[in-house]
């Protein structure tokens, strides 16, 4: 059969709409197999998120762990160095007595090594005093504030310190123990005393003066009449009392100018003096003397120069000398005297001991050897050692009396360093 035209046109055209047809149904199942291959790999991209989620939650817990650590640290760290630079004491206690804190200035003051384990704050202070303003805290809960404490036995030389105890509460109010701050006072105490003596002596040295001057021109009267007389026109039974006469006004002359020195207001000419010098000298005016008995006169330690007048710390420092040497010649003892020096830069000052094998001075009698006319000697005027104190006085300084380690008297003189 023969095709007509349109029968050729409509082949053409069912042809092409199967062609189509065709397309469209591999593109439809390309379609849907795609989408069968999403829904299997969709499970898994979902774990991946997840996981990946979870390990930048941990990164960040972790960051702020260590930030968080850090910061505690660093907040230890502060604390830890605040309590070491204080230069007050720092003793913290609990309830039971146990030591928690000592800082490094409080381990000092107590004497306290280093390294030694903290103990009960009874055991660890030996200064029964201290502990029992502790104990009168936990007993009334109540803060004691700047309370001045004397120290029986004194630790690296301080005497007094002021202590300042509060009670440690917890939120609820607990009492869980208590915090004592302690200062070292001795430097006040000195200074109050110094201004003490030193009022003193100016006192006593404008009543006295006057007197002392009376008494001076009566013996020069005395004295002068007694030269006027021809001892060799006297009898011999009277010429003892006029030699008498004039050993006593002698005598008495040395009393009154040793005391006008004592009494006179100290004028210092300051500078900078070598304190081994100043001693070398003083001990080289008395060796002769030790040696010509057996004995010697020996320097030891460390010195530093101060500041102050030389003519009179090389006469206090000779004063002390010759006491130490007159003390041993009197107890019949080969004279061993020793001037030991020790520098203490912390505290800015030079320790000076003279030191001696005589028989060394009493207990009850170290209170008073400084007292104007206070002495033990037949011959003596009482004013050496008195006149020593004014001068070490006037030089800011203290002197103190001990027992030496040779057996006799132990003179201890602090001066301040130059600034």
């Amino acid at each position: 059969m023969r095709l007509t035209p349109n029968g050729y046109a409509l082949l053409g055209v069912t042809a092409l709409v199967g062609v189509l047809s065709a397309m469209v149904a591999f593109a439809l199942l390309r379609f849907l197999s795609a989408t069968r291959e999403a829904r299997r790999q969709r499970p898994a991209a979902d774990t991946a998120m997840l996981s990946a989620a979870l390990q930048e939650a941990v990164a960040k817990l972790k960051a702020q762990e260590r930030a968080t650590a850090a910061r505690a640290e660093a907040s230890e760290r502060m604390s830890s160095e605040i309590i070491a630079s204080l230069t007050a004491g720092l003793l913290v206690v609990g309830l039971n007595g146990e030591v928690r804190i000592l800082n490094p200035a409080g381990r000092r003051m107590l004497r306290v090594p280093d390294l030694a384990p903290l103990d009960s704050y009874e055991r660890l202070l030996s200064q029964p005093v201290l502990s029992s303003v502790i104990d009168e805290c936990l007993a009334t809960r109540g803060a004691i504030v700047r309370r001045t404490v004397e120290l029986p036995e004194p630790r690296e030389g301080a005497s007094h310190i002021g202590v300042t105890v509060s009670p440690m509460l917890g939120a609820s109010g607990e009492l869980h123990g208590a915090i004592c701050l302690f200062t070292d006072l001795t430097a006040v105490k000195d200074l109050e005393e110094q201004l003490r003596l030193k009022e003193s002596l100016a006192t006593v040295g404008e009543l006295t003066a006057g007197i002392a001057h009376e008494f001076r021109n009566g013996l020069a009267t005395i004295h002068g009449y007694s030269k006027l007389i021809d001892v060799a026109a006297l009898p011999e039974t009277y010429r003892p009392y006029v030699l008498g006469i004039r050993a006593e006004t002698d005598s008495l002359s040395a009393v009154v100018t040793n005391f006008l020195n004592f009494a006179r207001p100290a004028h210092l000419t300051l500078g900078r003096v070598d304190l081994e010098a100043v001693c070398g000298r003083a001990a080289e005016e008395l060796r002769a003397e030790a040696r010509a008995s057996g004995g010697e006169v020996v320097i030891k330690g460390t010195f530093e120069a101060v500041e102050g007048d030389e003519v009179l710390l090389r006469q206090a420092f000779s004063n002390l000398l010759r006491n130490a040497v007159e003390a041993c010649a009197a107890a019949a003892v080969t004279p061993m005297v020793v001037i030991r020096s020790e520098v203490d830069r912390p505290h800015g000052v030079v320790r000076l001991t003279v030191e001696d094998n005589g028989p060394g001075i009493p207990l009850q009698a170290r209170e008073r050897v400084f007292q104007p006319f206070y002495t033990s000697k037949r011959q003596g005027t009482g004013l050496g050692l008195a006149l020593v104190q004014k001068i070490i006085v006037f030089h800011n300084g203290r002197i103190a009396v001990g027992q030496s380690e040779l057996g006799g008297a132990s003179l201890q003189v602090t001066l301040p360093l130059v600034a």
